[in-house]
């Protein structure tokens, strides 16, 4: 399965990304984890340790040259639109039990975008993963799906915008939906996460009625404290982990 999952910046999209993956890989899977919101920490979340040392993608100068023949940083000239990547997954990535954690970065661009070497690099660099790569794939996206494009949206098997009782959060799915939508990707669900009442999970069933619900996470101590010790979210008992292990079902 080809997972990509996005929401507003601190609903606990990668937490609920990092769970997903250590409940595949414990399942026997094969794993092969996408950090491709260059303001998370999805290594962290997972439990890979010295996290803060992986080099995102993007910022591979050299390689990104000896790829593209063209340097890092620059717009315009000459240089390949189809990179060579089928070896990257294996070579760049960080492993942990089944899982193969690759972190993409962000590419610095204009107000008109970009089309500059690293971002074609890690434009064809998803192609491959989303279509040709036999594991499962879990994508941590930003609150977006910029990283998506109409070849790799095909391939794609589930949408899931992770969302938190409130307006904005709310907005924010829309939003994402209607960007998917765009590239014509309609396999979208919703987790909700931070439930602390019933009310709350009403209040999203009521906003969000014309989305497929996945399911819902409450909200618990236990895993923000694991955040604060720097532990992964997966390390510790909470009654998230029984809830993944039912949407695992589902999908």
């Amino acid at each position: 399965m080809k997972i990509a999952v996005s929401g507003k910046g601190g609903v606990g999209k990668t937490t609920f990304a990092a769970l997903l993956i250590r409940m595949l890989s414990d399942a026997g899977k094969k794993v092969l984890a996408i950090d491709a919101d260059p303001d998370a920490n999805l290594a962290a979340a997972i439990g890979i340790e010295n996290s803060d040392r992986i080099t995102p993608i993007a910022e591979m100068k050299d390689m990104i040259f000896e790829r593209t023949g063209a340097k890092a940083g620059t717009i315009g000239g000459f240089f390949k639109l189809n990179p060579k990547v089928d070896d990257l997954p294996d070579t760049l990535s960080v492993k942990k039990d089944n899982i193969k954690l690759m972190r993409l970065g962000s590419v610095k661009k204009g107000g008109g975008g970009c089309l500059c070497p690293e971002s074609t690099l890690l434009k064809s660099l998803v192609m491959h993963i989303v279509l040709l790569r036999d594991e499962v794939v879990v994508m941590d996206m930003e609150a977006g799906i910029e990283h998506l494009g109409r070849a790799t949206a095909s391939a794609v098997d589930k949408l899931i915008v992770v969302v938190e009782p409130g307006r904005r959060s709310i907005d924010t799915a829309a939003h994402i939906r209607r960007l998917a939508e765009e590239i014509h990707l309609t396999r979208i669900a919703v987790v909700g996460n931070k439930i602390r009442s019933p009310q709350d999970e009403a209040f999203i069933r009521e906003h969000l009625a014309d989305f497929d619900i996945l399911g819902f996470l409450p909200y618990g101590n236990e895993l923000i404290e694991a955040d604060l010790k720097g532990q992964s979210p997966y390390d510790v008992a909470s009654e998230a982990k029984r809830r993944i292990q039912e949407m695992v079902e589902k999908l």
